[in-house]
């Protein structure tokens, strides 16, 4: 998907909202384990897995516009687990083709390294976007990079508490380390390609991000569950071309534990989306 098609996306559906599908067999509700396990036996992580994304996923398709299942909680799993999450890309590309698919994997080494990783999700699994983490440098980026209508997105700064512990730290020059990755990437992609990962919680620092980078779209994790502002995110990053997807998990899938899990989540999600729409109606 391009800049300008993840564009009319938002604009046709009012909408700027990412589902993380953080797919948990320790959270997911009994019924959905019980069922599973009734078809199965033994075997039935990958029914199960695949069942609740299926679910989550068809109630709110509506109120969203990208899904980003997160690879750690698939590969604990093993086999069953990578294929749940390949089927889970399937299921989306077959049944809701226009929505954006973000693999967050935070991949990232020695470019011949990266040239697989970036072969394993851009051709294997055919998704939109992948979350990389910039530490090594250009040679580990930028085999990301060559693929048409695919996306990088890089870690800038995080949501999490040890985001200080690196992310903030400043040069002799006073520049902090997420403002230098962002300058220095901007020589390898640009705003068609490129991305950045910055966390909700970091509030009014969207406006520095907003001075190195004024036109990039970013993924901000932390709405809902970690205690992220959407208005904060709203009035301090979003763009003419409201430049976010603002991702929630924790906050929508595991809205309730009930039978009626995937109707609360479509209730949380449908309750996301109109804040975002007063948003783009306010600011865009």
């Amino acid at each position: 998907m391009n800049r300008q098609e993840l564009i009319q996306q938002i604009k046709e559906k009012q909408s700027f909202l990412c589902v993380g599908l953080d797919t948990d067999l320790n959270k997911i509700p009994q019924c959905i384990i019980d069922e599973a396990k009734e078809k199965d036996g033994e075997e039935y992580i990958f029914r199960a897995l695949c069942e609740f994304n299926a679910l989550i996923i068809d109630a709110t398709a509506p109120y969203c516009v990208a899904y980003k299942p997160n690879l750690a909680f698939y590969e604990a799993y093993g086999v069953d687990g990578i294929l749940a999450f390949e089927a889970t890309i399937d299921y989306l590309k077959e049944e809701y083709p226009n929505h954006f698919i973000i693999a967050d994997a935070k991949r990232g080494d020695i470019g011949n390294t990266s040239k697989m990783y970036a072969k394993t999700f851009f051709e294997q699994y055919d998704v939109d976007a992948l979350t990389v983490a910039p530490y090594m440098g250009e040679d580990s980026v930028t085999p990301f990079l060559g693929y048409h209508d695919k996306w990088v997105i890089l870690l800038a700064l995080t949501s999490n508490k040890g985001s200080y512990d690196f992310q903030l730290t400043e040069d002799k020059n006073g520049v902090r380390l997420f403002e230098k990755v962002l300058k220095q990437s901007q020589q390898w992609g640009n705003d068609e390609n490129m991305m950045y990962v910055v966390g909700a919680t970091q509030g009014r620092m969207f406006e520095d991000i907003r001075k190195v980078a004024p036109t990039h779209f970013l993924l901000v994790p932390g709405v809902g569950a970690q205690g992220g502002s959407l208005q904060e995110v709203c009035q301090y990053g979003m763009t003419k071309d409201c430049g976010l997807l603002v991702n929630s998990s924790r906050g929508i899938i595991y809205a309730s534990n009930g039978e009626d899990f995937a109707e609360v989540a479509a209730q949380k999600a449908k309750e996301l989306q109109e804040q975002m729409a007063e948003e783009i109606k306010k600011r865009m």
